[in-house]
């Protein structure tokens, strides 16, 4: 996962040569490995092959396409994804997103800014909460912030790196009702710029995996008019 410079390898998936050479550019320009394929097959191949820290990946790809290969990854990988979309529906953006991409940016796009959003998602701390918070309970819910963990009933529940973040910093504040503008500087950092329904994307996502049901829910709540915060689990 990690190139000889010290930074996550990084795999352009897009079919668009000249793109995939631009955005291929600036990250090496930036000091990351890049590898590029504008085949969804072969972009699974590569992951298992290359184990990279971030998929640049785009939707819209010819055969296998990046909804497809992001469903695909998930089932071996916790890389970065960054879906890239040129369609402007949102129902695109949340597809890709509910199988697991962690942001998306929609074409036509700045490869700088492209870069910075990567590198806003490495920086993420990894272990920033205090030791007496690390491991929260709310009911039947376990949440171990030190060692990224989450059981359910006591099974283990498989999140991507984007949706721990995100319930482990509701998680650290339990008593705190959330803004989505606060939960995209917490998890996204302050620097972060686009669509802050992002927010409600993994909120989604992470209901699906807790068997949370959104009308009634007990581990996420929904603040009308707010945002989110930690239910009792009970």
């Amino acid at each position: 996962m990690i190139s000889m410079g010290g930074l996550p390898r990084v795999l352009v998936v897009d079919d668009e040569e000249p793109l995939a050479r631009l955005v291929a550019s600036y990250f090496e320009r930036d000091g990351f490995e890049v590898e590029t394929t504008g085949s969804g097959r072969e972009a699974i191949n590569l992951t298992r092959q290359l184990d990279p820290g971030v998929i640049v990946l785009d939707l819209g790809l010819p055969g296998i396409d990046g909804v497809e290969v992001c469903r695909t990854v998930r089932t071996f990988s916790d890389c970065y994804i960054v879906m890239l979309t040129a369609r402007v529906e949102e129902v695109d953006k949340l597809i890709g997103l509910s199988v697991g991409a962690d942001d998306y940016v929609t074409k036509p796009f700045s490869p700088r800014e492209l870069l910075a959003r990567v590198r806003a998602m490495l920086r993420r701390p990894r272990s920033s909460l205090d030791p007496d918070a690390q491991t929260r309970r709310f009911g039947a819910l376990t949440v171990d912030a030190a060692g990224r963990e989450v059981h359910l009933h006591a099974e283990p529940v498989e999140l991507t790196r984007t949706e721990f973040d995100v319930l482990a910093a509701l998680a650290a504040r339990p008593r705190m009702v959330f803004t989505r503008r606060q939960l995209i500087e917490a998890v996204w950092g302050e620097g972060w710029v686009g669509d802050e329904h992002l927010v409600d994307v993994h909120i989604g996502h992470l209901r699906r995996k807790l068997g949370d049901d959104p009308t009634t829910p007990i581990f996420i709540k929904t603040v009308r008019g707010v945002g989110y915060r930690m239910g009792s689990g009970e």
